[in-house]
């Protein structure tokens, strides 16, 4: 059913025109912030919209829009929405929309197209927005017709918000703007030919799943983003508490499971931790919960878990088997299949299987990294496991991607959903500072930390402005190494050491901040940490911290592209392994 909005008056069975119309399907559907950038195709609703109650944030950039909605989307688990013009407006908001795609996120982008006789003539700022986004989006729409905007709207946020999530494009010709119609609406359920989402999980399925689980004597469960978008945080505790069963997160299912909980690994694959990794190819079963085995957590797929069944958990049949071959699919909802299956299961205790992982916990050199001494150096380490402690993990954190972002993975520990915003599936750099403008119009009284590297904060740091006009308050943590730093680590390792095109001047960060009229800080030694975050958090706009970390440090562990999952490069200080300084170390909670 439609929201119901006290501001909007009923102008159902009015003559309005289709710029109007695109509001009151909006405020019906209850949003309430948008963003966006206007031009000619998309101008005549723009001219509408000072009559609606939705604020309109303008960016400056349409990709920092598509962000921006990203961002409102990931916090709020509500639809985010951004607005473009026709051609390059349109096109810029592409690589926003396909970071949403990857990542299960539910958007709706508005954008305006030439007027429809001229469509097909190369007119000016013309581009087939729809043929463009096809394989980027979840659906799109071409709408001719004012009396096709109500109806497409609605279907364009039921299909954004149901099912697996995802953004849809509705690309409105200018003429459709401005021609008027009967306004109509109906909050009848919609039903679309070939998309009706059936979830119900099977009850042999759910059989054949608790003889395995019973049977396991070394499972392990994964939690993906699947538990986080189903909100299944409270029905995968119970389900562990009962069975025992530890858990290993993806990166963007850091959240779902609490990072403190007593069962909870810590994060797999690539950059995840030693002992989940080596669990992972020693266990019997795995149960895989809203997740996609990603290259990025499998490795090799020949010696992936090789000994292990597996029970695959995940809304979109299309995900199953797609990757990994599994023993018994189960296609639900996250929270009502752990529900489910709980009871049926039983309790479960396994002494032997979590002393041999924490045994060998034991065995990975884990050190304390608050009483490390820094050797008068600053690591980025250092910076995200002090945000950490400073913050005491309540901070709502967005991270642009490359090292920052495994090392905030790693160091910051996440025991709430909805906390941990990044790019995961495209790797978006840029994504962090948009985003994270995004995230706080939706969490207004969260504490909004962007956690970015120099390279990627330079990509869309022009939305300081956003936040200087408007008055956004977010904390920016840069950990300037003076990199493309992850790249700069393949290099090192796989390339022999030949530095290309990665070495980056950046501006001086603080007086870019000053530039508008937001605070600027320079952080160079550890002990200078503190003072800064109490700082950013005491300021009542944004504020831009400039931390100089070492600049040819490397995240470890590592798992090599296409290598098998246990064979990781480890952390230094073991013959063989790349050369690197031994303050870098995986950090427990001090």
């Amino acid at each position: 059913m439609t929201p119901a909005n006290p501001k909007l008056k009923n102008r159902i069975g009015e003559s309005l025109s289709g710029s109007q119309i695109i509001w009151e399907a909006l405020v019906r559907e209850g949003v309430e912030v948008c963003f966006g950038y206007p031009g000619g195709a998309i101008m005549p609703a723009y001219d509408a919209m000072t009559e609606y109650p939705i604020h309109h944030v303008l960016t400056r950039h349409e990709q920092g829009a598509s962000h921006m909605a990203d961002g409102y989307a990931r916090a709020s688990g509500q639809v985010g929405v951004c607005i473009a013009t026709s051609g390059p407006g349109a096109t810029n908001l592409v690589t926003g929309i396909a970071t949403a795609m990857l990542d299960s996120i539910p958007m709706v982008c508005i954008t305006g197209q030439v007027p429809s006789h001229l469509i097909g003539s190369d007119a000016f700022q013309e581009t087939d927005i729809t043929g463009c986004t096809i394989p980027v989006t979840k659906h799109n729409y071409l709408v001719t017709e004012p009396e096709q905007i109500a109806p497409t709207i609605r279907e364009a946020f039921y299909i954004a918000r149901s099912g697996r999530p995802g953004p849809v494009v509705v690309d409105i010709t200018k003429d459709a703007q401005q021609k008027s119609c009967v306004f109509e609406w109906s909050d009848e359920e919609i039903e679309l030919p070939g998309y009706r989402p059936d979830y119900a999980p099977l009850a042999d399925q759910l059989d054949d799943a608790v003889d395995l689980i019973k049977n396991a004597k070394r499972p392990i469960l994964f939690s993906g983003y699947g538990v986080i978008k189903a909100q299944a945080t409270e029905s995968l505790t119970r389900f562990v508490e009962t069975t025992n069963i530890p858990v290993a997160c993806t990166l963007l299912g850091l959240g779902g499971f609490p990072a403190t909980h007593e069962r909870n690994l810590g994060m797999m694959g690539m950059h995840g931790e030693t002992w989940v990794n080596q669990a992972i190819q020693d266990a019997d079963l795995i149960i895989a919960v809203g997740m996609r085995f990603d290259d990025r957590v499998t490795g090799n797929l020949k010696t992936y878990a090789q000994n292990a069944k597996k029970i695959h958990i995940e809304l979109d049949p299309a995900e199953i088997n797609k990757n990994v071959r599994v023993d018994v699919p189960i296609v639900g909802d996250a929270r009502e299949v752990l529900e489910a299956l709980t009871p049926l299961v039983g309790r479960c205790d396994r002494p032997e299987w979590l002393a041999y992982i924490d045994e060998s916990k034991g065995g990975s050199a884990v050190r304390d990294i608050k009483n490390l001494p820094d050797l008068g150096k600053l690591y980025a380490a250092h910076v995200i496991h002090d945000l950490y402690r400073f913050t005491e993990g309540k901070a709502l954190v967005v991270t642009d991607v490359g090292q920052h972002q495994m090392w905030e993975a790693q160091y910051y520990k996440h025991d709430y959903p909805r906390k941990l915003l990044t790019s995961g599936g495209l790797g978006t750099m840029g994504f962090a500072l948009p985003a994270a403008i995004g995230a706080k119009f939706a969490e207004p009284n969260e504490s909004v930390w962007v956690v970015c590297g120099d390279g990627g904060f330079q990509m869309t740091a022009a939305e300081l402005s956003t936040c200087a006009q408007e008055g956004v308050k977010v904390n920016i943590a840069i950990i300037n190494n003076g990199f493309l730093g992850m790249v700069r680590q393949w290099q090192q390792f796989f390339y022999g050491g030949r530095y290309v095109a990665t070495p980056l001047l950046s501006p001086d960060f603080v007086k870019l901040a000053e530039a508008h009229g937001l605070t600027g800080v320079r952080v160079e030694k550890r002990s200078e940490v503190e003072a800064a975050v109490r700082q950013a958090e005491a300021t009542e706009g944004t504020v831009v911290i400039d931390f100089r970390v070492e600049q040819e440090d490397a995240v470890y562990p590592m798992v090599p592209a296409g290598a098998d999952l246990d064979k990781m490069i480890q952390r230094p200080g073991k013959p063989g392994e790349p050369e690197h300084n031994p303050i870098f170390e995986t950090g427990e909670d001090s």
